[in-house]
């Protein structure tokens, strides 16, 4: 069964996504009741929408968290419905196996930060053409006009030669870390004075956790890319906002709950959109409501597709256009359509696109289907600013709660269902409706230049008003603490 996992991780590496599945589903078979292998399993089951005893699993997966017995992967964790209590048991595990892996450097003397710049650090692998360097490059264009603060952003990728990586190197101290040592990095940071650093990456993969275990910096933040507690002691704070973080989920996060006055998340307000292209050439009918939800294939699931078929059913004509996933993904969602009595040939498919021609496409749907547990987030913020409305319906975790937060920052309530019933009902009424769906995306047009979601000077200066608070803490003795801005 050993074999069987590194050759399903291999095979992974190479792009042959369904041979490593089979592989993981070997090595179950061989050691069915050993919980890593099952979560091996279940991650690439759901990244291909094969859902074949992806409750099963799920459950012998969630059992292994409960019961702390396997350290199972944070981040494929949140695909699953489990509770936030699970949640942070699974990152507490996790952490507990980094912290056995590292030595911290000294701590920082007080006495040397008394005074001068808040230094500000960020680390993450996103800083270009990636989600987070298209979520924050704006932010740090706002930051840099902040007197007081010194960002130094710390990138754990390689120069992609884009646009977004040049901005980010103007607007901030960029340090190259990429593929160096985790002691080499943390030492980076500390020779940068780093006061308060935000890890844009958390469990998300690609980040380095080892070197936040290391305690490169005295204030240390989880902000952002991982959309839940990072339950690591060395993480002192947790950035959120009031819809995606309540109190009553604060006793699930291992770290000091600090809430924005608006939204959590920001954007790269500087994207102009181009023409939308003709439907025809995405594949799209000529008539027809265009509902769509272009998250990845690992956050669909069969809860949350039922509902959208439940919608079209509901829609005469309409079509759900999807990101194309991998392996044969595309195939199964269509037997799960005809399962459902929906005609295949209403799923469209779109393959993945640079990022502006990905924009102008948004342009042509008429409402994003949110999913559940683990919904929209980047994809949400990119479908709010091409004028593409966004339905959701939040649970009870941080990863479910997004698009809400989103959605009542421009302040577009009605679009957050408390239920399935609600959520269906919603968009079957705008699905039947072309004056009510005309209005809510005027509506949103209007949200986007006068709501606090898109106003990243506003959104900057709340930012370093929290930093310096961090700081100041710190450099007073105090330990962390919640408060909001």
């Amino acid at each position: 069964p050993g074999i069987a996992v590194w050759l399903g991780h291999a095979l992974e590496d190479a792009g042959r996504v369904e041979d490593a599945a089979d592989a993981f589903a070997h090595a179950h078979r061989l050691l069915p009741d050993e919980p890593m292998i099952a979560a091996y399993l279940l991650a690439a089951r759901r990244r291909l929408c094969d859902w074949r005893d992806v409750d099963a699993l799920s459950a012998q997966v969630r059992a292994a968290v409960r019961t702390r017995t396997a350290p199972v992967e944070p981040f494929s964790f949140l695909s699953e419905a489990a509770t936030p209590a699970e949640q942070l048991d699974c990152a507490r595990l996790r952490a507990s196996i980094v912290r056995g892996t590292v030595s911290p450097l000294p701590p920082v003397d007080r006495n040397s930060r008394s005074d001068g710049p808040v230094r500000l650090g960020f680390l993450s692998n996103g800083f270009g053409a990636h989600p987070t360097g298209l979520l924050t490059v704006a932010m740090f264009e706002a930051l840099a006009t902040h007197a007081g603060i010194q960002p130094h952003a710390f990138a754990l990728s390689a120069d992609d030669g884009s646009s977004i990586r040049r901005r980010i190197a103007q607007a901030t101290t960029l340090h190259d870390v990429a593929l160096r040592p985790h002691r080499a990095i943390a030492d980076a940071i500390r020779a940068a004075r780093v006061d308060v650093l935000f890890d844009l990456r958390g469990w998300g993969g690609g980040g380095a956790p080892e070197v936040l275990a290391m305690r490169p910096a005295p204030v240390q933040v989880n902000w952002l890319a991982y959309p839940g507690t990072s339950g690591a002691p060395w993480i002192d704070y947790v950035l959120a906002d009031r819809v995606v973080l309540p109190p009553s989920l604060a006793p699930h996060f291992s770290e000091a709950v600090v809430r924005m006055p608006h939204g959590f998340q920001p954007s790269d307000t500087t994207r102009a959109l181009r023409q939308a292209p003709p439907r025809a050439a995405c594949g799209l009918p000529d008539e027809g409501v265009v509902f769509c939800c272009f998250n990845n294939s690992y956050k669909l699931n069969p809860e949350s597709l039922a509902r959208a078929f439940r919608v079209m059913h509901a829609v005469d004509g309409s079509v759900l256009w999807l990101l194309s996933a991998p392996g044969r993904a595309d195939y199964r969602l269509r037997d799960a359509a005809r399962d459902a009595g929906i005609e295949p040939s209403r799923l469209v498919f779109m393959p993945k696109q640079p990022h502006p021609d990905y924009l102008a496409r948004l342009q042509l749907a008429d409402l994003f289907l949110d999913t559940g547990p683990y919904g929209a987030h980047t994809t949400a913020s990119d479908a709010l600013w091409a004028g593409c409305p966004v339905l959701t319906r939040p649970g009870d975790t941080f990863a479910s709660r997004v698009a809400a937060s989103l959605l009542e920052t421009l302040g577009l309530d009605e679009l957050v269902a408390p239920d399935d019933e609600a959520f269906v009902e919603i968009a079957v009424r705008l699905g039947r409706d072309g004056d009510a769906r005309t209005a809510l995306k005027a509506r949103l047009f209007d949200a986007r230049d006068a709501a606090p979601l898109f106003d990243m000077p506003a959104f900057a200066a709340a930012f370093v008003d929290i930093a310096k608070r961090m700081a100041q803490r710190w450099r007073d003795g105090l330990p962390p603490a919640p408060f909001d801005a």
